[in-house]
């Protein structure tokens, strides 16, 4: 995109109908990332906090392992002499076997998919990351959202009660998309167990990287003993692989060869080995990682109080982002943050209206709160 496309051509196309989705974007939904206007090439210093990307970038291994892969680049993934461990050398980093973990292009292919392949009742949070539900209501499947509580947590006893011999998936965002919330480990472990005795339960950890003990315990230990239940993730978070589209989802073996024989059996082919080179780099590079996700805490951290002395009743963030209601706004929120230079996300949903900022650099987020200082919410 070159940089003629500038802030007044995004305000232009406040319609993401340019992008044939007839969707504007305030509205697009605050949990859903997919087909929205990014900020390459803008001009007149527009901040992109909209999509929870991870400002920092990749690490410099991974870096080197892009440019390394260059050179191979004309061949295709299988040919990769690096990459034929691929899965194995995935599974190994998070503790299963290799039959338990299919790789998609980015998480988000495999929450597009997994809706084709639970075709009964869905049972999941409003509001929340949006691709699997609204997948699988345009496919016709039977969705049941259960709001949020009043501090913007997921519900965990009121899903359960929702949770019959009709469903057939449930999916749980942890920590949640777009409130940035958590649900204790041991409340959700209950939960899985109790759920999966009906249905699959899917749960999503993109950000469980941001999380410190205990806090960030995964679901991922209940997999052996609860066959139905499984974890997706993705690089695009902590290992800030947005754009290079590397996923998975880890559970029984029983499960990942379901999954592979039906819709997710070309998932690691249709994937790049310059992606898969950068993301078993990454995973060697913890000390990158967590300086990430120390001058995440903090940009974070300062924002939150800032807005605090604002009035505003933004929500404890655990994630690389930040809830918040605006309940008086009158007009269009994102877009006229957009006329600020300000590129974030807003919308309305049960329990009124609300915007999510992405947590960008510390110079960012200081641009940010000047410009919230004289908007009144």
């Amino acid at each position: 995109m070159s940089s003629s496309v500038n802030r007044r051509e995004l305000l232009k196309f406040g319609s993401l109908a340019a992008l044939g989705m007839g969707l504007r974007l305030p509205s697009f939904g605050l949990g859903n990332e997919e087909g929205i206007l990014r900020n390459y090439g803008m001009a007149d210093g527009l901040i992109n906090l909209s999509s929870n990307e991870n400002p920092y970038g990749i690490s410099p291994k991974a870096r080197e392992a892009l440019l390394s892969a260059l050179g191979e680049a004309h061949r295709y993934q299988y040919n990769h002499a690096n990459l034929k461990d691929f899965k194995k050398e995935l599974a190994n980093y998070y503790g299963v076997n290799a039959d338990q973990i299919l790789v998609t292009a980015g998480s988000g292919e495999a929450l597009g998919l997994l809706p084709r392949h639970f075709r009964g009742k869905l049972v999941t949070a409003n509001p929340t990351f949006g691709i699997l539900p609204a997948t699988a209501k345009m496919l016709g499947n039977k969705v049941v959202e259960v709001p949020l509580t009043a501090d913007q947590k997921h519900d965990l006893p009121a899903m359960l009660k929702e949770v019959d011999n009709e469903t057939e998936l449930v999916y749980v965002c942890n920590p949640a998309n777009p409130s940035s919330t958590i649900v204790s480990p041991t409340s959700l472990k209950n939960f899985c167990v109790e759920a999966s005795k009906k249905a699959y339960v899917g749960v999503d950890e993109a950000y469980i990287d941001f999380l410190d003990a205990p806090d960030n315990e995964s679901m991922m230990q209940l997999i052996e003993k609860h066959p139905k239940v499984f974890i997706i993730g993705t690089f695009s978070k902590i290992h800030a692989m947005a754009g290079l589209r590397i996923g998975w989802v880890i559970g029984h073996a029983t499960l990942i060869k379901a999954l592979s024989d039906n819709y997710f059996n070309r998932t690691q082919a249709a994937m790049s080995a310059l992606s898969m080179s950068a993301a078993l780099a990454s995973l060697k590079d913890p000390e990158w990682h967590q300086l990430s996700k120390q001058k995440n805490a903090a940009a974070r951290e300062y924002a939150y109080q800032e807005l605090k002395k604002m009035n505003i009743d933004v929500i404890k963030s655990y994630t690389n982002f930040l809830f918040f209601p605006i309940p008086n706004y009158s007009g269009d929120f994102a877009a006229d943050m957009l006329k600020k230079n300000i590129f974030l996300r807003s919308s309305n949903y049960v329990h009124g209206k609300w915007a999510r900022a992405s947590v960008g650099t510390m110079d960012e987020m200081k641009v940010f709160i000047e410009v919230m200082k004289g908007v009144k919410v």
